[in-house]
């Protein structure tokens, strides 16, 4: 073999040889990354739950009453105010359901509205499911159940999953229960309530509320009083410090008032049940010399009569 044979079949076993581990590092890497982007794809999709849908039901213990409706009440995630429209087919049931807590004299119902705790919560209660339980009670009240035989709760559910709207189907449970005489318990409750009234701070000219964790069970503990007791009023008294004359201070401190009574009214008290009055500057709870006895003057005062 000659010398120049022996040079060509070189470069040709050389050619050979980077074709070959060309293709196994390349090509083949490309196929072992086009295999893990597909094992990753169809594992999202496994990781995609299909949403939750819970149908209306109430029954008593004794199936000498029930209902049940494939529908049910909706809201979006991190909402506490019903979708609407409520489905007709729910509302016919609610009709029943009215017709018969008006029969009968011994029976209340109680409402537990569901959450995530992947929820925001923006209402002025301490979570979002009974911020939801009280939505629903009032739109049962508006259908003709009475008020006061209702019971809200909220619970964490997070085996709850929204829809592609990322809307809740159905996060609430109803459950019939035994009416009870709870005068002495709401004694306590509105005595309570009196002696630890919710009370809000303002910066100079600032109406903004944001409730901190007690605030929101201190909230809760109204909204319970007054959905029981029907004589019930929520009072809600605007304070300013001195700056300024009487009658600026009066209008300051009633421009709070009614913030806080709008703001109440978003979050399910009935705005028959609120009065918002001003004080002014006439009631300080602190030296208005400083500038910290100022900030405790400038504040609103929210309780029961």
């Amino acid at each position: 073999m000659t010398k120049k044979l022996m040079y060509l079949l070189g470069i040709l076993i050389t050619i050979l040889v980077g074709t070959y581990f060309n293709w196994k590092l390349c090509c083949n890497n490309n196929v072992i990354q086009e295999s893990s982007s597909s094992e990753l794809i169809n594992d999202n999709q496994r990781k995609i739950k299909s949403p939750t849908f819970h149908a209306f039901t109430i029954k008593e213990d004794n199936d000498t009453f029930s209902l049940s409706n494939a529908d049910n009440f909706k809201f979006k995630s991190s909402s506490y105010k019903i979708v609407s429209p409520v489905p007709s087919g729910l509302d016919l049931e609610l009709e029943k359901l009215k017709t018969y807590v008006n029969s009968i004299s011994n029976k209340g119902l109680s409402i537990t509205g569901y959450y995530t705790e992947n929820e925001s919560n923006e209402s002025a209660y301490p979570n979002l499911g009974f911020a939801r339980a009280i939505s629903i009670k009032n739109y049962l009240t508006s259908k003709g159940i009475p008020s006061n035989v209702m019971k809200m709760s909220g619970k964490l559910k997070e085996t709850m999953i929204p829809d592609s709207l990322n809307v809740f189907h159905g996060p609430v449970d109803f459950v019939f229960t035994e009416l009870k005489d709870k005068s002495e318990e709401l004694n306590k409750l509105g005595n309570y309530i009196k002696e630890h009234p919710v009370v809000l701070y303002f910066k100079t000219g600032v109406t903004y509320i944001n409730l901190s964790t007690e605030e929101r069970r201190q909230m809760a503990d109204i909204a319970k009083y007054l959905n029981q007791v029907e004589s019930a009023q929520c009072i809600v008294t605007g304070h300013t410090d001195n700056t300024g004359d009487v009658t600026t201070n009066l209008g300051i401190g009633q421009e709070r008032a009614n913030s806080a009574k709008r703001y109440l009214i978003q979050n399910g008290i009935p705005e028959n049940k609120i009065t918002a009055i001003s004080k002014g500057k006439s009631e300080p709870v602190a030296d208005n010399s400083t500038e910290k006895g100022k900030a405790k003057n400038r504040r609103i005062v929210i309780t029961i009569k």
